[in-house]
């Protein structure tokens, strides 16, 4: 019986959530399993992965053929890497001692790139909303230097129509007495 580890696939529509399963390679993709070793969600950054390290070893030591994906996910756990320290201490290549510490020294590189990825990520969001406070700031401030120029022009043009309405009220004061004079002579 030919063994897989596999992902089946949960979660709703347009938001998957995958269980890593080990299966029967004939068995549907979301059907019968033998055991579930964890579970993987690609929606978060950076992805969610909880593993059973100890049956994902164990299974891929029995035989199991992990998928494409399933492969990256093991390897990004060090699955993988301690699967191939440990063939090279059954070879006799080094022993168990270095093996466990080849293994700890790249957990703690891996578990340096993830935290600098995440930092990176944070840090990123941080500019981001930063970034977007100055834009709107600036909008804002261009609206408001737009809105004083056409109230600076409203002020000048009823100042203009003032000063006209005053002009042609003192034409018309003089036009009137000048009205009355020529009729006073006739």
């Amino acid at each position: 019986m030919p063994v897989k580890i596999r992902l089946a696939r949960r979660g709703k529509k347009g938001y998957p959530f995958y269980h890593i399963v080990v299966a029967d390679s004939r068995a549907p993709r979301d059907g019968k399993f033998i055991e579930n070793i964890g579970s993987y969600n690609p929606n978060t950054n950076p992805a969610t992965i909880n593993l059973d390290f100890e049956k994902a070893l164990d299974w891929l030591q029995k035989g199991a053929q992990p998928t494409d994906t399933c492969r990256a996910i093991l390897s990004y756990k060090g699955v993988l890497m301690k699967k191939h320290l440990l063939g090279g201490v059954s070879k006799g290549a080094f022993t168990q001692e270095a093996a466990e510490a080849k293994f700890a020294q790249w957990l703690e590189q891996k578990a340096g790139k993830i935290s600098a990825k995440e930092s990176k990520l944070s840090s990123d969001k941080a500019a981001a909303v930063k970034a977007r406070l100055e834009e709107e700031k600036k909008v804002k401030e261009a609206k408001e230097k737009a809105l004083e120029a056409k109230r600076a022009e409203a002020a000048a043009a009823q100042a203009a129509a003032e000063a006209e309405a005053a002009a042609e009220e003192a034409a018309s004061q003089e036009e009137a007495p000048a009205a009355e004079e020529p009729a006073a002579e006739a």
